[in-house]
């Protein structure tokens, strides 16, 4: 799975004319799903979202996490960021995982990080979606599972 975190003020997602979710402080999670990613790496992906300290605290710095300043997320699904541009002017998106096996998987991720105690809100999978958002920061982030799942255990 690849994600794009972005930390906002507030952001909402449209489709046909209709606000159909919206948030305050938190992150707008921009999520696809790479054929043969697994609901392991969707838990993993939400956990480590969940628990990413990227707000600030008195001092400026990044030591709270979406859970600790009570922030909410908006989950929405976008199967371009699996693009291959690398050929010719058309993106390709052969990488990126049938919709019967990438709703699923994000429905999975979204679970898990309401286990992690995170408000989740979401788009519509499959719909064309107008997002609208105040980046804060601007602090953005780009994450994929598979690099998280590489990782050592972190030593205590």
């Amino acid at each position: 799975m690849k994600a794009v975190i972005q930390r906002v003020g507030r952001a909402s997602v449209r489709t046909r004319g209709r606000t159909i979710a919206a948030i305050r402080l938190g992150l707008v999670i921009l999520l696809a799903v790479v054929e043969g990613d697994s609901e392991s790496q969707a838990h993993s992906l939400a956990t480590k979202i969940a628990h990413l300290r990227i707000f600030s605290d008195a001092k400026g710095k990044f030591n709270h996490s979406l859970l600790e300043v009570g922030g909410q997320a908006l989950v929405v699904s976008q199967f371009t960021l699996v693009a291959d541009y690398r050929r010719g002017r058309r993106p390709s998106f052969f990488k990126a995982a049938d919709p019967e096996v990438a709703a699923p998987l994000i429905n999975n991720f979204t679970q898990s990080m309401r286990e992690e105690g995170v408000d989740v809100h979401t788009g519509s999978f499959g719909q064309s979606m107008e997002v609208e958002l105040v980046n804060d920061g601007p602090v953005t982030l780009f994450l994929d599972s598979a690099e998280i799942e590489r990782l050592p255990p972190k030593a205590n």
